[in-house]
């Protein structure tokens, strides 16, 4: 039982690092309708930076890591994927998985193809027992800050003006266009908000993950089975969904190592074929 219940807490860790992948693919597929594959490649880039600013200037740095990967997708959506609104949904797929790849070759000529290590923070070195749960400082440190993350994001998206228009834009963008709202510029900013996301999880998964370019496929699968499993767009459904794969995940590592890959498949094809808008989709008109 201690075991048991010490890997379910493990995978609440891991499902909370793939919710906030999740969470910034959902956001930016619901509101600008782009099937982005390169979203585990900003997952690496922000673990890549937080490894350079903490190598240079100490752990407090690595908050800048986010904000440049942010920039780097803003930069990204005015001068490539703005292009590719309206058009062929396999358009964009093909775009952004060659935006994955070139973004992975730059890491590799950059960084080198080892992988490179990311200690945690001294103070967060040693372990915690709560009870029968037994677990490193750091990863307890990373549920925290994980649910401070989602947290401050459902409460930007629910309580402000700037998160009622992303949450109407994703529904109906023609409607927000019409009420006079600078819709290029929404966009700009939401595909900036799902990069900075996805950075934020590969900062709190460095120094648990190894620093390497195979990050962002690791990371790419999960958040996209996770989006189908909760449902598009569903901000609720890629927590319950993320906590879902994550806990499924380190279950069958402990107990079934082989299968510990197909696991989320299977989860996924099971939830699909009970509820084929995922757990808590609804219908989207915009996709009707």
């Amino acid at each position: 039982m201690e075991i048991l219940l010490s890997q379910a807490a493990n995978g609440l860790v891991l499902g909370f690092i793939y919710v906030l992948i999740a969470v910034g693919l959902s956001i930016t597929f619901g509101m600008l309708g782009i099937v982005n594959f390169a979203h585990g490649a900003f997952f690496a880039l922000g673990a890549y930076f937080a490894y350079e600013l903490v190598r240079l200037f100490g752990w407090p740095a690595a908050i800048l890591s986010p904000v440049i990967v942010a920039g780097i997708g803003m930069l990204l959506e005015v001068t490539l994927i703005r292009r590719l609104y309206g058009k062929e949904p396999l358009l964009s797929l093909v775009i952004t998985f060659a935006l994955a790849l070139l973004i992975e070759a730059i890491i590799r000529y950059v960084w080198g193809t080892d992988g490179k290590p990311l200690s945690p923070p001294e103070f967060l070195n040693g372990f915690v027992e709560l009870g029968p749960i037994f677990m490193t400082r750091y990863r307890v440190a990373v549920l925290g800050a994980t649910i401070a993350v989602l947290v401050a994001l459902w409460a930007f998206l629910a309580f402000t003006p700037y998160g009622r228009i992303i949450r109407a834009g994703s529904r109906d963008p023609a409607m927000v266009d019409m009420l006079g709202i600078n819709l290029p510029r929404v966009f700009t900013a939401v595909f900036g908000l799902g990069c900075g996301i996805a950075a934020i999880a590969g900062v709190l998964a460095g120094p648990l993950w190894t620093v390497s370019p195979s990050m962002a496929a690791n990371a790419i699968m999960p958040a996209f089975v996770i989006v189908a499993i909760g449902g598009l767009g569903s901000f609720a459904g890629a927590v319950v969904a993320g906590l879902a794969v994550g806990i499924t995940t380190a279950l069958t590592i402990q107990f079934w190592p082989e299968a510990s890959t197909a696991a989320m498949y299977v989860l996924m094809l099971i939830v699909l074929l009970l509820r084929p808008r995922g757990l808590l989709g609804t219908q989207w008109e915009r996709f009707e």
